[in-house]
């Protein structure tokens, strides 16, 4: 069945890689109708005129250029925002992604499937220094989010673009975004896909990534499961503070008295009502929060919820 695709490819100092890249594309892609979204991402090698090049000899092949590097989850926001079609296509333009694995992921939505993600089950990456530190965090965002992958980390994946496009990115959250689209009800499947060495250029990422995964982690945490109730993340934390802060006040009643521990007994006095008070701003900063949420599902007029399919309401529906 002839699919209309959407590929849109990040760049960022590839000098070498693209023209070989784009004929795989073509050659993988043929019969299909498709366009190839490259998303310079401030590049300072020989990438833009390879791209330029690219573009006056294949109209498929559509360039962006960054004005300066903002990193790839804004490149793919951009792809993903300008993409023309309905089935949108993500990979890396380092030649570790093999775009001959795409035809097979377009069968799995045959399936009834809305995202498909590449899962590099034969990585050929340093064992040290990036297929061990990325099989961590596969594991922690998979219990943290419940979303269970083997390899949140590639980029190889196809989505539905209504699934997609509305997504807010920034950060490191690309990583995330198979979490994003199963809040938006989307049916998710992984599929191992072929993975080749980097034989040019060299890698973007390293070890100095993970505290920055660890925090958009958290926030995908957080977004996961207080976004419409922050009262009980906040709230719950305050009451915690205080109770602190009640059971500091009174133990330190007997150091005052018959224990005679005026040092330990003045620190407890102090830490007191400062844990008391600052349970008492996250109670209010809760409160303060749960009032922003309500204003922006009023205002928006968005409801908090997604429907997949209605029945004898009306005109039957389905979010397909």
């Amino acid at each position: 069945m002839s699919r209309a695709l959407s590929l849109v490819v990040p760049v960022y100092n590839e000098s070498g890689n693209l023209g070989p890249l784009h004929q795989r594309i073509v050659e993988a892609l043929e019969g299909y109708d498709f366009e190839v979204l490259y998303i310079d991402d401030g590049s300072v090698d020989a990438s833009p005129q390879e791209l330029d090049a690219l573009a006056e000899a294949d109209p498929r092949a559509k360039v962006m250029r960054f004005v300066r590097n903002y990193g790839q989850t804004a490149a793919l926001t951009a792809g993903i925002r300008n993409a023309s079609h309905d089935l949108i296509v993500t990979l890396d333009a380092d030649l570790q992604n093999d775009p001959l694995d795409i035809p097979a992921m377009l069968d799995k939505l045959d399936e009834g499937y809305d995202v498909v993600c590449g899962w590099r089950k034969d990585r050929q990456d340093a064992a040290i220094t990036r297929n061990l530190p990325s099989a961590v965090a596969n594991k922690l965002i998979s219990n943290l989010s419940k979303v269970h992958l083997h390899d949140y980390g590639c980029t190889l994946r196809i989505y539905k673009a209504e699934y997609i496009r509305e997504i807010p990115l920034y950060g490191e959250m690309h990583r995330f975004i198979p979490i994003y689209v199963t809040w938006a009800g989307a049916r998710l499947v992984e599929m191992p896909v072929r993975h080749h060495a980097r034989t040019r250029g060299e890698s973007k990422y390293g070890l100095g990534r993970i505290p920055k995964v660890l925090l958009d982690l958290t926030t995908v945490k957080f977004l996961r499961d207080f976004y419409v109730t922050p009262i009980y993340f906040f709230g719950w934390l305050g009451f915690i503070l205080v109770f602190a802060g009640i059971v500091a006040g009174l133990v330190a009643i007997p150091f005052w008295g018959w224990l005679d521990q005026p040092v330990l007994a003045a620190c407890l006095t102090v830490v007191s009502p400062m844990l008391a008070s600052f349970g008492v701003v996250e109670i209010t900063l809760g409160i303060i929060a749960e009032v922003l949420i309500r204003m922006h599902y009023d205002i928006r007029q968005k409801a908090p919820y997604r429907v997949r399919l209605t029945r004898n309401m009306g005109d039957t529906h389905e979010d397909s």
